[in-house]
């Protein structure tokens, strides 16, 4: 479980194909306090570390066929920078908003509109491809990043951006055309499958 609050980018530094999966090396600043097994959000796609090298403060993680085709991993090269964030601490504040680390969909950036202080993405996915809904003001992780939902359509929508979240995440790198992994409000996507039966059983 996460937050959507990323702690900071780790750069990819080596790939690796075996079989059907692929293997990244990651380099990251907290890298010497990383342990196997343990739970990463990249780009708010949730894997497993699976090795570690504390004294390069860099870390493996493998994903499956169906994590490439879901996501926008199959886009990564050596150098692409990573929003990362570890699983959540029950001791602590929560931030953000319930993220699960579950790519819901991709989204493509169709407008980056720079609001003299902040900055206005707008994005278009295909709402057939996945059980999705956004809502004005409503919650929405875009590379894990916990943000609220500016305007909403179908297939459509937009979020605002501070100067602080566009430094710290890779929301630097966006331009027209990026695809990013969308994680819609968990809430959102119960309400609409229990509207769904609802409304075959009524039929």
């Amino acid at each position: 479980m996460f937050t959507g609050i990323i702690e900071t980018t780790a750069k990819v530094v080596k790939i690796e194909k075996e079989n059907t999966n692929y293997h990244f090396t990651l380099e990251v600043p907290f890298g010497d306090e990383l342990a196997i097994d343990q739970s990463m959000a990249h780009d708010g796609c949730c894997l497993t570390v699976v090795r570690v090298d504390k004294e390069k403060k860099q870390y493996v993680v493998t994903a499956m066929d169906e994590t490439m085709l879901k996501t926008n991993l199959g886009s990564w090269t050596v150098g692409t920078e990573v929003n990362v964030e570890r699983s959540m601490r029950m001791d602590g504040r929560f931030d953000g908003h319930i993220v699960q680390g579950h790519v819901d969909l991709t989204a493509r950036c169709t407008k980056v509109v720079d609001e003299h202080g902040s900055w206005r993405f707008y994005f278009d996915y295909d709402p057939a491809t996945a059980p999705s809904i956004t809502v004005p003001k409503g919650s929405i992780a875009i590379n894990g990043v916990s943000l609220t939902v500016v305007d909403s359509e179908k297939g459509h929508f937009s979020v605002a951006i501070i100067p602080y979240t566009y430094q710290v995440t890779n929301f630097h790198n966006f331009k027209v055309g990026t695809q990013v992994n969308i994680e819609f409000d968990v809430f959102g996507k119960y309400v609409q499958r229990l509207l769904e039966e609802y409304m075959k059983e009524s039929k």
